[in-house]
């Protein structure tokens, strides 16, 4: 559904869209930057349960965390956006979906104090893919600050890591291409680290990963088999058809591990 709706954010006209095959309904900007389904793959390879607690650093219009939310009722769900308009959005989003979500409109690099002085079973990110020493920035200010790296993916990984709870998990979502980089910024307090790449179709080489990593974790380090998201060799072939596992996370809010049985 997508339809022209009313916001107190400031961002303009927005549409309402399903996610989770309408289970969870977000607003968007009509012009900025808009959601697809990486938030909605990381959200899902999450194994949070009720009870636990999760922070969310830059969350945008919350879909991550209400997708996360809708699936794993009674988490206790915290947010820090930078864009204070998108952080209204998040808030409205949250109350559109009767989902309790607490969102901080803060830099990544000047937390509140509500947040620096607290601990999460669960730190997930969805950060900026573009590193723009070698990219065009986008013209939208909005879909700019969301694709467009101003903070080093570094500092990401960093204040992640310091917000863990002992034995708490890291969760990215990001390009291929940073893999090498992000790997790099992990801190020695991080283990148990996993790796799984995403394929867009059979014999086509990954272009993005989900990566997870344990506070004071130590077992061996693992690079999954890869999931190939789409039916068919060409885009041409089946546009938008997905593989069982990926369908059945985008339609009917489904979950899925790392490994080979996907």
């Amino acid at each position: 559904m997508t339809l022209n709706y009313p916001s107190e954010s400031g961002l303009g006209a927005l549409s309402v869209d399903d996610f989770l095959g309408g289970l969870v309904k977000i607003a968007q900007p009509l012009k900025g930057y808009r959601a697809g389904v990486d938030p909605v793959l990381l959200a899902a390879s999450v194994p949070a349960r009720a009870g636990q607690t999760v922070l969310e650093l830059g969350c945008g219009g919350g879909v991550a965390s209400l997708c996360l939310g809708r699936r794993v009722p009674g988490l206790e769900l915290t947010g820090v956006e930078l864009q204070s308009e998108y952080a209204e959005l998040a808030r409205e989003n949250a109350a559109r979906n009767d989902i309790a979500f607490e969102v901080f409109a803060a830099d990544l690099s000047d937390l509140p104090a509500e947040v620096k002085n607290k601990r999460y079973d669960h730190v997930i990110a969805n950060p900026p893919y573009y590193d723009r020493n070698r990219s065009v920035p986008a013209t939208d200010h909005g879909r700019e600050v969301g694709l467009g790296e101003d903070t080093p993916l570094k500092t990401w990984v960093k204040e992640a890591s310091k917000r863990l709870l002992p034995k708490g998990q890291l969760h990215f979502i990001h390009r291929v291409e940073r893999l090498p980089e992000l790997l790099k910024a992990m801190p020695t307090s991080l283990g148990s680290i996993e790796v799984q790449p995403l394929c867009p179709r059979a014999g086509r080489d990954p272009h993005l990963f989900l990566i997870c990593a344990k506070k004071e974790g130590r077992a061996d380090f693992r690079l999954h088999v890869p999931i190939v998201m789409h039916k068919g060799a060409t885009h041409e072939e089946n546009p938008k058809e997905y593989n069982a596992v990926i369908e059945a996370v985008l339609r009917s809010g489904a979950s899925f591990s790392f490994g080979p049985s996907n």
